[in-house]
């Protein structure tokens, strides 16, 4: 049986994992949760439910202990990064934006394997992320680089040429006109549900651009042999391509269970995690070269990383801001991006070429988000 922490278990995927498990009695044990705090009825219920030693939350600590006698609460800022450093066999980082950056490296520092969703560590601290890891510790579970993860078993690794990630092409691919968009329009995802920021990412397209640093980091692979296409029907989950023509997919109905359990049972498959694709019925699958001049923040993410230092995290964190400014109802839509690449234009001349520690990114990330919110003054409609 694998003890199991699950870091963001009231978030879409973190709920899924628990689905995941609660599956597959015998197999995995919850031991310990963290979240927000935001929504204190669900995790004292998914605490009782699995009988967890540990709770981590921000907000509503009191709530909390008060519907879990018995249980160690922590709470504060820190909450998440103490949770991921208990010794287990696998943490599930979940936590949505760069503040999950603390409790990979907590996690990792600790031994534990690593199931990380959370992509915004390793875009706001590839480097740093890889020099605490160890080999094979780190399992993703974004779809995309999971199944990454799984066509490249196919070759050797010098025998990859490219990379191919699949982008659904988020709420807006079949509209050219992005004038006056709504949140609630922002928020109608065509294929997955997920969280609001999750979701205003897919629809800019921003979230490819986190995606493109992270299999980067993932795989080492260079940029230019990074590549994303619109596929609308998220079946194709992503793609390698090898050095002799051959490319090997991934597929499997949009769902983020297979991933999910992947990353939980590696290196064994667990099964029927999810389900598979009907072949009794007819299928078209679409792929289609991404329009960079209706979704500039590929080329920006791009460039992000290939310069490298502290760029991809100026760039992250400007986006929250953006995302932020967006859902308050302070910014368009059209004018995520802009503000994006404006904060990357006026702090690129003078971003650290690298980051030493936490501290550093916690730095360059607040320097970010303080012109990200000058920038906001100034596209407020």
């Amino acid at each position: 049986m694998r003890d199991v922490v699950i870091l963001g278990s009231t978030g879409s995927i973190g709920v899924q994992a628990l689905e995941v498990i609660a599956s597959n009695p015998g197999l995995f044990k919850v031991i310990a949760l963290s979240s927000a705090g935001s929504n204190p009825e669900l995790v004292i219920a998914q605490a009782k439910k699995f009988e967890v030693a540990y709770v981590g939350v921000v907000h509503n600590a009191d709530l909390v202990r008060q519907g879990l006698p018995g249980v160690t609460v922590i709470d504060g800022a820190n909450a998440s990064t103490e949770i991921a450093a208990i010794n287990c066999d696998v943490v599930i980082n979940a936590i949505t934006g760069s503040i999950g950056l603390g409790p990979t490296l907590a996690a990792l520092d600790a031994g534990n394997t690593l199931a990380l969703a959370n992509k915004e560590s390793l875009v706001a601290g590839g480097e740093l992320v890889l020099s605490r890891a160890r080999a094979h510790q780190i399992i993703p579970v974004d779809s995309e680089h999971s199944a990454i993860f799984q066509a490249s078993m196919a070759g050797k690794k010098n025998e990859i040429k490219r990379l191919v990630l699949t982008a659904s092409g988020g709420a807006f691919r079949d509209r050219a006109n992005l004038d006056a968009i709504t949140l609630a329009q922002a928020l109608q995802h065509p294929t997955w549900s997920m969280g609001a920021v999750v979701t205003i990412n897919s629809a800019t397209l921003v979230n490819k651009g986190l995606e493109i640093i992270e299999a980067h980091y993932l795989f080492d692979m260079p940029y230019a042999d990074i590549e994303a296409v619109i596929h609308p029907q998220s079946v194709v989950h992503s793609l390698v391509e090898f050095k002799d023509g051959s490319t090997i997919a991934q597929a499997s109905p949009p769902n983020m269970k297979g991933a999910i359990a992947y990353a939980l049972n590696w290196p064994d498959r667990l099964a029927g995690s999810t389900k598979a694709i009907d072949w009794s019925t007819p299928h078209t699958w679409n792929f289609a070269p991404i329009d960079s001049a209706r979704f500039p923040s590929i080329d920006l993410a791009r460039h992000c990383g290939q310069t490298g230092g502290a760029l991809p995290a100026i760039f992250n964190a400007a986006n929250e801001v953006a995302v932020a400014g967006f859902i308050e109802g302070g910014l368009e839509f059209k004018s995520i991006v802009e503000l994006v690449a404006a904060v990357v234009a006026q702090m690129e001349k003078d971003c650290p070429k690298t980051l030493r520690d936490l501290a550093d990114v916690s730095a360059i990330e607040d320097d970010a988000r303080a012109c990200a919110q000058a920038h906001l003054l100034r596209l407020a409609p």
